[in-house]
């Protein structure tokens, strides 16, 4: 029989070094609704948004994201000063695509959806589906948005149901940094075309 240590502590020894929920905790901010929405943004200090030195960390969660547009890109874009979400970005994106109907299965880098030193939004889901049913969903954690010293880095994964030809599931990572030292102080969310028709965002700090 094997023994979890934590610290080279036996489990029943670990109460030592203070609880699970003392090693930190989500901490809810801001939840934004679309309702045919052409932007969803969370601004540092603007309507109860934090999004500055609070937290190192900050984790946006999105739920049941639907296009009005058929085969929209859902994005997210970057301020880092002045009003434009155009913060320069490198990024680099994978995918797992695997169809209903079990005729295609593939894991693999998709060179068209990444950004090399480009300001543009970043896609976090890639044709997305207007029908009524049709709907994405995923996290996005956020690294030390305030820092004047480094770079700010992203993580994302998105699940999306696709129906270009077979239908199918997507599971869509992204990671990528937003190459300035400036702090960024605003968050946006849109499609490439057409309105956030419905879904909600969260936005939680990790204290």
């Amino acid at each position: 029989m094997s023994i979890v240590k934590l610290n080279n502590q036996a489990v029943k020894n670990a109460t030592a070094f203070g609880s699970i929920s003392s090693l930190g905790s989500m901490v809810f901010i801001k939840k934004l609704t679309a309702s045919s929405s052409s932007t969803l943004s969370f601004v540092d200090g603007s309507d109860g948004v934090v999004l500055d030195d609070t937290y190192k960390e900050y984790v946006f969660m999105f739920k049941n994201i639907h296009a009005q547009t058929d085969q929209a890109k859902f994005t997210i874009g970057f301020r880092d000063g002045g009003t434009d979400y155009d913060a320069v970005k490198t990024t680099t994106v994978f995918e797992a695509f695997h169809r209903e109907n079990d005729s295609t299965a593939v894991l693999g880098y998709n060179t068209g959806e990444d950004i090399a030193q480009g300001t543009g939004f970043q896609t976090l889901a890639n044709a997305v589906g207007n029908n009524n049913d049709d709907n994405c969903n995923g996290i996005i954690n956020l690294f030390n948005p305030s820092s004047t010293v480094f770079v700010k880095h992203f993580i994302s994964r998105t699940s999306q149901n696709y129906r270009v030809g077979a239908p199918a599931e997507i599971d869509w990572f992204v990671a990528g940094y937003c190459n300035t030292t400036t702090a960024i102080d605003a968050v946006q969310f849109k499609m490439n075309t057409g309105n956030i028709d419905a879904g909600d965002i969260c936005l939680y700090g990790i204290a």
